[in-house]
């Protein structure tokens, strides 16, 4: 009887452990375009390694703890072309590009280190024609860091270390990492999980692996009562 109890009771351990159990969320900056006609932005199809912006567009970028594009923090502020470019006059064989700068909030910054502006930049970068938005970035917001994958990790020096990383947060359900498809400017390798929320294989075999041997046991205690 006392197995009886005893292995329901491990069973529940194990699986309340693991639906305890949170997906991290990751701390990197994200790339954005700016949709003109609506006034809004829109989470950005391409990495701006490969992105080409044509003259007159503007790009955003935001550094905040984010799940996936679902949930990423968009740039703050509203500043357009016109407002960002207006001293940067057109010139033959070059573009410019509007680009926001968004260094996020204290909660977002890693440990020991805050934003280096509370509130977002912007900057018109006069590039060559064929330049994509990592050139005009360059132009204006260095030194830029990259890790060896060509992961942004770092605009104007922001921050110091770090790329990607996981960030545990309770409030945030599972969910596969950011940009993996190399649509955003930061993208990190998932952390081995199941990623959605439920227990682990490891955990679900572990169980199974406790009913099996409490199993078994029952068994030969009756066996030998009979």
């Amino acid at each position: 009887m006392v197995l009886l109890v005893l292995v329901p009771a491990l069973l529940l351990a194990v699986l309340g452990a693991a639906g305890q159990a949170r997906a991290a969320g990751y701390r990197y900056w994200s790339f954005w375009d700016r949709d003109a006609a609506a006034g809004t932005w829109v989470y950005a199809t391409q990495g701006p390694s490969t992105a080409r912006p044509s003259d007159g567009d503007v790009q955003g970028f935001r550094f905040s703890v984010s799940e996936d594009a679902k949930d990423a923090a968009k740039p703050r502020g509203k500043a357009g072309f016109a407002a960002i470019c207006a001293g940067t006059p057109a010139r033959e064989g070059t573009k410019r590009v509007g680009l926001v700068l968004d260094f996020g909030t204290a909660a977002d910054a890693p440990a020991g280190s805050t934003p280096p502006d509370p509130n977002p930049r912007t900057a018109c970068a006069r590039v060559g024609e064929d330049a994509t938005t990592a050139d005009a970035l360059a132009s204006v917001a260095g030194p830029l860091r990259y890790d060896t994958n060509a992961l942004l990790c770092a605009i104007a020096g922001y921050p110091r270390t770090g790329c990607g990383e996981p960030v545990a947060d309770d409030r945030r359900p599972s969910s596969p990492s950011p940009g993996t498809d190399g649509a955003s400017a930061g993208r990190a390798s998932g952390d081995g999980g199941s990623g959605n929320g439920g227990p682990s294989v490891g955990l679900l075999t572990g169980a199974a692996a406790v009913a099996v041997l409490g199993g078994a046991a029952i068994w030969q205690a009756r066996r030998r009562r009979g």
